[in-house]
C-alpha cells in the first residue's frame, strides 16, 4: 500500500489542483469557446455556399456584318424558323435551337444575335463563344440561300444578367448608406439603381432580391459585380418576424398558407 506524499509534495499537488480548478471555473477572456469558433466557420461556409448557388441568366448581344444586301422576303420563305412582318418590324426574326439563339437580320446585311445562357455564378461560362457560334451558323444559313455573305466584324455589344439572391432587401437603408452610387424613386420605378464603379456597370436592385445587371462587356464583369455586391446586400437583408411573435398565434410561412385554410378552421 502506497503512502501519501510528504508535506511539500502534498502542498504542491494541492496547488496544481487549485490552479486547474480556477481555470475551469474562470476561463480566460482570450480563449474563444469552441462553439463560437465553429459557429463563425459555419456562417462563413453558409454565406459562401449561398453565393455559389445563385443562378444567373445572361443575355449576350452580338452583331456581325455580312457585307451584302439581303432580300428579306426570300430569306423568310426559304429559311426554317424564320418570320418576317415588315408592317411590325423591318427585320427577319430567325431562331436556332443549338445554341438557343434569336437573330434579327436586316436588309443591309447587319445581323444582331441574342443568346440567353443559364449558369451558376463563380463557375464561369462560354455564352460569348455561343453567340459567335450562333452568328456563324446564321451566316451559313444565308450563304446556303445563295447570298454572298461573309462573316466579318463580329462584336459582343452588351452582356446583361439577371439573378435572384433569394432574400428581400431594405432598399431605403441601402440608399441612405450608398447615396453616392445609388438612386431610388419608388413612385417612378420600383427598383434601386446602383452605379458600380469597378467593374463599370449598372445594377437594378429590387426589394424581392431580384437583380438586373446592365452594361457589362463580358461575363467576368457580371461575376465580379455579384461577388462584390453580395456581401453588401447581406447587410441590408430584410428580416421579418413570424406572425406568432407578433400576435401569439401560430404563424404561417406565407399568404398562400392562409388561402389554403378552410372557412371556419381553427387557427
Amino acid at each position: 500500500m502506497k503512502k501519501a506524499p510528504a508535506g511539500p509534495a502534498r502542498s504542491s499537488l494541492r496547488a496544481v489542483k487549485e490552479r486547474q480548478l480556477a481555470l475551469v471555473e474562470r476561463p480566460s477572456r482570450d480563449i474563444q469557446p469552441v462553439g463560437a469558433r465553429e459557429l463563425q466557420v459555419d456562417d462563413d461556409w453558409e454565406e459562401r455556399l449561398n453565393l455559389e448557388m445563385i443562378q444567373c441568366y445572361r443575355n449576350v448581344v452580338g452583331t456581325v456584318d455580312l457585307k451584302t444586301p439581303l432580300d428579306l422576303k426570300t430569306i423568310a420563305l426559304h429559311a426554317r424558323n424564320a418570320e418576317y412582318n415588315p408592317k411590325r418590324f423591318s427585320a427577319v426574326i430567325m431562331r436556332l435551337r443549338d445554341p438557343k439563339t434569336t437573330a434579327l437580320i436586316f436588309g443591309s446585311g447587319k445581323v444582331v444575335t441574342f443568346v440567353t445562357w443559364k449558369l451558376i455564378v463563380i463557375t464561369g461560362g462560354t455564352s460569348e463563344d455561343s453567340c459567335r457560334l450562333a452568328a456563324r451558323k446564321f451566316t451559313r444559313v444565308i450563304q446556303k440561300l445563295n447570298f454572298p455573305a461573309k462573316f466579318t466584324e463580329f462584336k459582343v455589344r452588351n452582356v446583361m444578367g439577371t439573378c435572384d439572391i433569394r432574400f428581400p432587401i431594405r432598399l431605403e437603408g441601402l440608399l441612405n448608406d450608398h447615396a453616392r452610387f445609388s438612386s431610388y424613386e419608388p413612385e417612378l420605378f420600383p427598383g434601386l439603381i446602383y452605379k458600380l464603379v469597378e467593374p463599370k456597370l449598372t445594377l437594378l436592385i429590387f426589394v424581392s432580391g431580384k437583380i438586373v445587371l446592365c452594361g457589362a462587356r463580358d461575363s467576368n464583369h457580371l461575376h465580379q459585380a455579384i461577388d462584390k455586391m453580395y456581401p453588401v446586400l447581406l447587410q441590408y437583408r430584410k428580416m421579418t418576424a413570424p406572425p406568432s411573435l407578433l400576435t401569439g398565434k401560430p404563424g404561417y410561412e406565407d399568404s398562400e398558407d392562409l388561402d389554403r385554410l378552410e372557412p371556419g378552421a381553427n387557427v
